[in-house]
């Protein structure tokens, strides 16, 4: 599946929020070793050079478009580096001390599985700080299955969106953690967003979620598919003379490795 990085940064106020607010949690003093999973086009990853002035903070993605966009970044930045890696094969280091994924833990079958062997690798003192969507429950996400899942669509878009258990509860992550031998705090934030423009939730979804869809057909189909989503998309999310308020649900979980 490939990814737009240019699509990936709108709203970009709006879908960094989080992160901050993930990161703001993790009180490391002075790590060596900062790793970002799932670091995208690397915007966000620079900002935890800027947080630990003396850690070497790498970005992981798989997707080479991103890591395009990303590679400026490393060359304005010693510090910087980006890597092409798969999530799913990444172990932390002896030398790892903070671990951010954000928004991308979603995407990795299996990956609460892989939280507890992630967790129980760090060693003692080691943070761990993830954040995932939890609006897969949401009109965006279920008008779109459900128009997926529709005559005219299911032949060929069975089985591409893959959102049932793509996450776990903020309880299923403390457990996880807590069993892991760790610290744990674990929440969720409902951020109301206000979206500007014609279509925002589409556009919005764009970037994200509508990702598999849009690769999984040819373009005509796919503006096809839009067509009748949009649709779909302006009765659950009318606009008022403010814009359109969009429910943004995130679920957060920070860890530190005990001694």
């Amino acid at each position: 599946m490939k990814w737009d990085p240019s699509k990936y940064v709108e709203f970009g106020n709006h879908r960094d929020r989080p992160f901050h607010d993930l990161v703001a949690r993790v009180l490391a003093d002075d790590p060596r070793e900062v790793v970002d999973l799932g670091c995208g086009p690397g915007n966000l990853t620079a900002t935890l050079a800027e947080r630990w002035p003396h850690a070497r903070v790498t970005g992981i993605d798989s997707s080479a478009e991103m890591l395009s966009k990303a590679s400026a970044l490393g060359e304005r930045e010693p510090r910087l580096d980006f890597v092409e890696g798969d999530i799913s094969t990444w172990q932390p280091g002896p030398d790892t001390d903070v671990v951010v994924t954000n928004a991308a833990l979603q995407w990795v079958a299996g990956h609460q599985e892989m939280l507890g062997g992630w967790l129980r690798a760090l060693k003692p003192g080691a943070w761990f700080a993830m954040q995932v969507p939890g609006n897969f429950t949401s009109p965006s996400h279920a008008l779109m299955r459900e128009l997926a899942g529709s005559s005219t669509w299911s032949s060929r878009l069975g089985g591409v969106l893959r959102h049932d258990g793509a996450v776990g509860s903020p309880a299923d992550y403390l457990n996880i953690m807590l069993d892991a031998g760790c610290s744990a705090d674990a929440w969720e934030t409902t951020y109301q967003q206000l979206l500007p423009g014609k279509d925002p939730v589409l556009e919005w979804v764009r970037g994200t979620g509508l990702r598999p869809v849009l690769a999984a057909l040819p373009p005509e189909e796919a503006a096809e598919f839009e067509r009748q989503y949009s649709a779909l998309l302006h009765d659950a999310y009318p606009e008022s003379v403010h814009g359109t308020v969009f429910p943004f649900r995130r679920i957060f979980a920070v860890a530190r490795r005990n001694p």
